[in-house]
């Protein structure tokens, strides 16, 4: 699946209901299954390790999963102990792993209740985290938090199964969380791992397949979905042998002021390198010498003041319109700004300064275009929109304004996540920390730009943008390390990032 669904906790429940009726098995059977594809990521990763391993367990299905995944790892000759956490009454599943792991003496399967002395692992070993899962529905506290707690602080390495204990699935997270090192999840990804407040917990995550019914995936409804590199391959167009310039349209960009004539030129190689046939830039007078010298490939149109720009050009004769980097917010850049909003009949592309004058003038934001393409970071968002408390009430909020003015927008950061006018939300995971450098953003603009006006709809060209600015970071990162990345090096990479998605 390219396109993953995000679900909720009970959704996941149900799915696996549903693929126990469909295919059919038996629910321990599934627990088997699911737990020899986290032994088989384990093993992947670690290798033969001589470190003594401790698994975790809880009384549910995630307790039942560490049961199981610690036959298979003393069926492989890794040395290891068990605690079971006595909380509750245990799993019929869990009790029938317990009862398979009892039944091999070599094995030391210890009980502990809250009453007990808790206790911890050796310095250098490794911990499989399957306390609470992801049916938690309550924040961890009390003893089982403090033991958390203290298990947060050995030098050990952390993995969990599924969630780390203590972190919501589907919704924010309060009480104590296991700090996980690595995350191997089941089928699908959890709305709560795009959270950046959660990074922290879950380490480095994958995903692994357990072959959940794949006709009840389809038949659950989402809002939310985890878009991929494959998604993005299937997005990408064919050029023709007898394509020209005209064929793959022509970009207008309004960017840069006094001071700041450095948004254009990063915006502008980055359309071109997007693939878009002709590109027009429109800077103040100031700017018009040094971007004729630093980007002979675009053309340039000045605006009638020296300093900032002020008035839009007439609109038709161009296949996609970007407005924003670089352009400031003096009363006659906003009075600019409306202007354009006014006159165009096409989607735009808004970004930095011009979302910053949105942030001043809230009654403007009706006048956005339908299906235009908004790109703010977090701080932007905010002064669109108002704050939020979390990245869950940030998103609805997202969700909402999206709707609302029947757009797009792509809320910028390591998680980037965009927001349809259908109100569905897309999270992606590509790009890296060296990206947080200054010009970045206008690369990112000066992409999406360039992919609409080579007739790209706006969803596509927000997703594929997005991926492809990511993807080149990440190579970019490969060549030069993420301390030293500035945005060129980003427009540089573009190449190799087509190159590696359609080659997949």
């Amino acid at each position: 699946m390219a396109i993953l669904k995000i679900l909720s906790a009970q959704q996941t429940q149900v799915l696996d209901q549903q693929t126990i009726l469909r295919e059919p098995i038996s629910s321990i059977d599934l627990m088997e299954r699911a737990s020899r594809a986290f032994f088989s990521a384990f093993q992947q990763k670690f290798g033969a390790v001589d470190q003594k391993i401790y698994v975790l367990c809880g009384p549910g299905n995630n307790g039942g999963d560490g049961l199981a995944v610690a036959r298979m790892l003393h069926e492989a000759d890794y040395e290891l102990e068990v605690w079971r956490a006595e909380i509750g009454k245990p799993s019929p599943d869990h009790l029938t792993n317990l009862d398979r792991l009892k039944a091999i003496p070599a094995v030391t399967v210890r009980d502990f209740s809250a009453d007990d002395t808790l206790p911890l692992p050796t310095s250098g070993s490794i911990l499989i985290d399957g306390l609470f899962g992801s049916g938690l529905n309550r924040p961890v506290e009390g003893k089982w938090g403090d033991w958390i707690d203290q298990l947060n602080v050995q030098e050990i390495t952390r993995v969990a199964i599924d969630v780390p204990s203590g972190l919501m699935a589907d919704q924010a997270s309060s009480g104590i969380i296991l700090k996980a090192d690595y995350t191997f999840s089941f089928q699908l990804p959890k709305l709560a791992f795009f959270a950046p407040e959660n990074a922290t917990y879950l380490g480095t995550w994958h995903i692994l397949d357990i072959g959940l019914s794949a006709d009840a995936i389809a038949e659950t409804h989402s809002t939310n979905f985890h878009f991929t590199l494959p998604a993005a391959k299937d997005l990408l167009r064919k050029r023709g042998r007898f394509d020209h310039k005209g064929t793959f349209g022509h970009t207008l960009l309004i960017a840069g002021s006094h001071g700041k004539v450095g948004a254009a030129i990063l915006c502008a190689k980055a359309a071109l390198r997007a693939g878009c046939g002709l590109v027009t830039v429109q800077v103040p007078g100031c700017a018009y010498a040094i971007m004729q010298i630093a980007f002979p490939e675009a053309m340039v149109i000045v605006d009638p003041h020296e300093e900032i720009f002020t008035t839009p050009p007439t609109l038709a004769t161009y296949n996609a319109v970007g407005a924003g980097p670089g352009i400031g917010t003096n009363w006659l850049t906003r009075k600019g700004l409306h202007e354009l909003l006014e006159e165009a009949d096409q989607p735009l592309v808004l970004d930095a300064d011009a979302l910053n004058i949105l942030g001043q003038q809230k009654d403007w934001q009706t006048s956005i275009p339908k299906h235009s393409i908004l790109t703010p970071h977090p701080k932007e968002f905010e002064r669109l929109f108002g704050p939020s408390t979390n990245s869950f009430s940030r998103w609805e909020l997202l969700r909402e304004q999206a709707q609302r003015l029947q757009s797009y927008i792509l809320l910028k950061g390591g998680n980037t996540v965009i927001a349809t006018p259908e109100g569905e939300l897309y999270f992606l995971n590509i790009g890296n920390p060296g990206m947080a450098t200054a010009g970045a953003g206008d690369v990112l603009t000066g992409i999406i730009t360039g992919l609409l006006a080579q007739g790209y709809p706006s969803r596509a060209a927000t997703l594929l943008g997005a991926i492809l600015h990511g993807l080149a970071g990440d190579i970019a990162a490969e060549k030069r390390e993420m301390e030293s990345l500035i945005a060129e090096d980003i427009i540089e990479h573009l190449g190799s990032a087509f190159k590696r998605i359609r080659s997949l």
